[in-house]
């Protein structure tokens, strides 16, 4: 097991700051080289703190922005053209970073596809949910409309 300190907030394992342990091969074939974490030290204590007082001065500037981004989401109906089949069926299926490109070019905001959870895989055409997760403790329900290609 490996202790990191994460530097950027990761799925299922924490927020920036947090002090994790990992498996040594996703420390050292995924977390470490894109970035997302470094490895743990003694002095490494300090550079915690200054993440931690970064992301709680960004959460600050951004509580009202996101409650406002959420309510823009939460009315909007994003409309999504796919190549589809006979009956409605996608080639694929809808994939994140689809969702957050049609959100941005429908001008509502610009989400990081990470953030952006699809409970059901979309593989059909007709309306859809998605659920972003704009802060830790604050999340949007999405309205995909999903239509075929002409």
């Amino acid at each position: 097991m490996s202790k990191l300190i994460l530097t950027h907030e990761v799925t299922g394992l924490g927020s920036a700051g947090d002090v994790v342990d990992v498996k040594n091969g996703f420390a050292r074939n995924y977390l470490i080289p894109q970035g997302f974490a470094v490895a743990w030290s003694r002095g490494g204590e300090k550079q915690i703190e200054s993440i931690k007082a970064a992301r709680t001065a960004r959460e600050l500037a951004t509580i009202e922005e996101a409650q406002h981004l959420k309510q823009t989401l939460e009315n909007a109906t994003v409309k999504l053209t796919v190549k589809a089949g006979q009956g409605g069926r996608l080639f694929g299926s809808v994939k994140t970073s689809d969702i957050a490109d049609a959100v941005s070019a429908a001008g509502i905001g610009s989400l990081d596809k990470r953030k952006i959870e699809i409970p059901n895989a979309i593989k059909v055409t007709g309306t859809h949910e998605a659920t972003v997760r704009l802060r830790d403790d604050l999340s949007a329900t999405i309205t995909l409309q999903v239509v075929a290609a002409k």
